[in-house]
């Protein structure tokens, strides 16, 4: 592929670079992003009058994993309040909340604006969200490393690059 900004060749985006957003305005720093995936179930089929022995298949449901995300231990206070009302025993505070995951191009943007998609959609949009576990950073008094800790969501549909979506709504409520 030709790209007039890289002397002709188009490379592919690095995973290094990304922004979470939680809601509409909501940003967080992740160390890393694991588990965003849409899996569609296959339904076999067949009718009693059929002259084939195989089982047609057809798609049934569309089923999400969960996403792991690992941070550097914070004291935002927006993300802490959120996180622990999705946890916690009382749900006086749940909320879901649409989080979305987009690349940063290094070589041709700042580290704060996002790559979008043609359609200018950003890149991943998980639906609906909500934490469904916490894990407190390891701690350990002769270590150096940076108290890391991580949450993993669940949720109801995936919007990608173009727009497309899978499950829920059936792409009805795209970004």
């Amino acid at each position: 592929m030709a790209d007039e900004g890289n002397g002709g060749y188009s490379y592919p985006l690095t995973n290094m670079n990304f922004l979470v957003t939680f809601g509409e305005n909501l940003t967080a720093a992740f160390t890393e992003v694991n588990g965003v995936e849409a899996t569609v179930e296959e339904i076999e089929f067949r009718q009693g009058n059929s002259t084939s022995l195989a089982p047609v298949k057809i798609p049934g449901l569309v089923k999400h994993g969960s996403v792991t995300m690992k941070m550097g231990y914070t004291t935002d206070n927006a993300l802490i309040t959120w996180i622990y009302n999705c946890i916690k025993e009382q749900r006086s505070g749940f909320e879901r909340k649409d989080v979305t995951i987009e690349l940063i191009d290094i070589r041709t943007e700042s580290p704060a604006q996002p790559v979008q998609s043609a359609s200018g959609r950003p890149a991943w949009k998980l639906k609906n969200a909500w934490v469904t576990k916490y894990s407190a950073p390891d701690l350990n008094a002769s270590g150096k490393e940076v108290a890391i800790e991580s949450i993993d969501l669940a949720y109801e549909e995936l919007v990608t690059p173009g727009g497309g979506a899978s499950g829920g709504s059936g792409g009805a409520d795209t970004p």
